[in-house]
């Protein structure tokens, strides 16, 4: 199944309705879709160079809206869907311990989800069931999607097709090691 979206999601890259396809993928991708919309950005840029920098901000953009749109799944189907589950099973009070915590590091949560490949869905439905600050939410969001849109549209856009590999394997790694060594950074400044 996740082969023929994958695909389903290639062939949309060269359609003549492009950039609208990417808007769709990177706003549904952002809110529950698997797929994400490097798959159709990266054959995008290869193919025009010239519209790297429209096509990572059309990226960003609709990736934002569809953060506040699982923001607002987090906040409005939450108690009417989790937390009953949560209360049958006894767990309702260990939510709100989670909630204090998480809502302690959202910025964090969301920077980091939202520049590496885990699932940034998950983060703006949790964002949205712990009460994270809308603002809050909202800045690190865009900071964190337009770093990684623009950084692959800029490596695209200067070094062209040969560092599509790089960006397909290995930009991830590089992401989730850059945000391992900032935390680690702050983490050692607040141990001196």
């Amino acid at each position: 199944m996740i082969r023929g979206l994958y695909n389903w999601t290639m062939s949309l890259a060269a359609s003549p309705y492009a950039l609208w396809a990417l808007a769709a993928v990177a706003f549904i991708e952002s809110s529950f879709f698997p797929i994400p919309p490097d798959v159709i950005m990266i054959p995008m840029i290869i193919a025009a160079p010239r519209r790297a920098f429209l096509i990572a901000g059309v990226a960003t953009v609709a990736s934002v809206l569809g953060g506040l749109f699982g923001y607002y799944i987090g906040a409005a189907l939450f108690e009417s869907v989790a937390q009953p589950i949560l209360d049958f099973y006894g767990k309702g009070e260990y939510f709100a311990e989670f909630a204090l915590k998480y809502n302690e590091y959202g910025a964090w949560a969301v920077l980091i989800a939202g520049v590496t490949p885990f699932p940034f869905k998950v983060i703006t439905i949790a964002s949205g069931a712990t009460g994270l600050s809308l603002p809050v939410f909202f800045v690190s969001a865009v900071a964190a999607r337009a770093l990684r849109f623009f950084l692959v549209a800029g490596l695209l856009w200067k070094f062209g097709e040969p560092i599509r590999d790089f960006i397909e394997r290995r930009l991830g790694l590089m992401f989730i090691l850059f945000c391992v060594l900032l935390i680690g950074g702050f983490m050692m400044v607040g141990v001196l």
